[in-house]
């Protein structure tokens, strides 16, 4: 057994590494950037104003963020080749986002917006793996350059986990001599619709509530007649972008589905496990920041003068975290390394309770570990001149947007007793 990574993965992170040096952290340091992510940082993102919605000023930072790595090659590294990308592997990039993250807040790495200067491409996978040449053309090519940003509109306000129960409806309709679809209902939670181009609308076409078969994604251009955005929903975290709208009689053609009539759910499930393991990596790498800066402090400050560090109550749950951390660590990059080692299919089947094993407890852990820094630090570590309590906030929300962690432990206790997964062989 080998436990070394790969050295070209070493080497290819050591550039990351100077490029952030050259480009991105004077990016940050420039115009006063730096109130984005110091104590100013909420106040700094949010529009207040405007629903609460990202200030432009905030976006358009990332945007120039995006453009530097795009033109140095690393932007697009998970993306296949032929769209420009260099087939970034599941290891590599939970390697990545787990490093990135351990180096704490930055313009290098904003898991808040989602923003990265190597990027996670969900929906290129899925329109490479379901989507006609037209739509490949048009989203792939057209997200890479700007020209197209899809929401994902499978949540609704009375359907999160329970997708198959979904009240939105898509019925047959032509409508001036074009074959189409009437699509009636409502979603919650959908992020970036205020800069979304179209919405992966999930509505069902057939089948009675429950069956998983009867779901079809449809591409809703945004703005359409008839789609109305309710209000911004404002979060823990702020700034938001997480829309509630209803849909009243909008109307798309057939050429606006995605993958095939009545098999959305399977495409929104397919690759669910890539960005599962990639949070997983980033919430691990946040984490292990969190006890790194708790053991510098407790080492510097010095009350009743001795170091904080000689106290037990300060070492013990430092010392339980960096196990965790450990421990994880190893489990998510060999499961990453496992992914990339069998079909993409298989995966599901396979090593779907390792992937949500690696992303639930990874959640839990991150949010423990800012706790404990908080703790640490004293009163500093509660004000926000420490990052503490917006990594809290940030990583708490995926404890439950990123597949709950209750629905994460169900698919765990699932494989575990042989209800699904290569252990149901023994219990037939």
């Amino acid at each position: 057994m080998d436990f070394d990574l790969p050295a070209d993965l070493e080497a290819y992170y050591a550039e990351l590494e100077a490029f952030i040096e050259a480009e991105i952290a004077p990016l940050q340091a420039a115009d006063d950037n730096e109130r984005f992510f110091d104590h100013r940082r909420e106040w700094a993102r949010t529009n207040y104003e405007d629903q609460g919605l990202p200030r432009h000023e905030w976006e358009q930072l990332l945007r120039s963020a995006t453009r530097k790595a795009d033109a140095a090659g690393h932007w697009r590294f998970s993306a296949p080749k032929k769209y420009g990308g260099k087939d970034g592997s599941n290891l590599w990039m939970a390697v990545i986002r787990d490093r990135f993250a351990a180096r704490g807040l930055g313009l290098h790495n904003d898991l808040q917006n989602e923003h990265s200067i190597v990027g996670n491409f969900p929906f290129v996978a899925m329109f490479d793996t379901f989507g006609t040449q037209e739509q490949k053309d048009e989203f792939i090519l057209g997200g890479f350059e700007g020209r197209r940003r899809v929401a994902f509109g499978l949540t609704e306000p009375d359907h999160g986990s329970d997708a198959t129960h979904m009240e939105t409806r898509a019925v047959r309709e032509t409508r001036d001599g074009v074959d189409g679809w009437r699509i009636d209902g409502s979603k919650m939670w959908i992020t970036g619709m205020h800069v979304a181009s179209h919405v992966a609308t999930f509505a069902r076409t057939g089948g009675e509530a429950g069956d998983a078969r009867g779901i079809t994604c449809f591409l809703v251009p945004n703005p359409s007649p008839g789609l109305e955005i309710d209000e911004y929903l404002w979060t823990f975290n702020m700034p938001t972008d997480h829309a509630r709208f209803f849909l009243k009689n909008v109307w798309v053609p057939d050429s606006a589905i995605l993958g095939e009539e009545g098999r959305g759910l399977s495409l929104a499930q397919s690759f669910v496990h890539q960005n599962r393991i990639r949070q997983a990596a980033s919430s691990l790498g946040a984490a292990s920041y969190c006890v790194e800066e708790s053991v510098k402090y407790a080492r510097e400050r010095k009350p009743f003068g001795e170091e904080l560090a000689r106290n037990q109550a300060i070492q013990f749950p430092l010392v339980e975290l960096a196990t965790q951390c450990m421990m994880l660590r190893l489990l998510i990059y060999k499961t990453a390394w496992e992914m990339d080692r069998m079909e993409h299919k298989a995966i599901e089947h396979e090593l779907s309770d390792k992937i949500s094993m690696c992303n639930y407890w990874a959640n839990r852990l991150v949010c423990q570990a800012a706790d404990r820094a908080m703790q640490v630090h004293g009163g500093m570590g509660y004000s926000r001149h420490k990052p503490f309590e917006h990594i809290y906030r940030h990583h708490r929300r995926y404890r439950i947007t990123e597949g709950a962690e209750e629905i994460q432990m169900r698919k765990v206790a699932a494989y575990l007793f042989g209800y699904l997964g290569p252990r149901k062989a023994m219990f037939a």
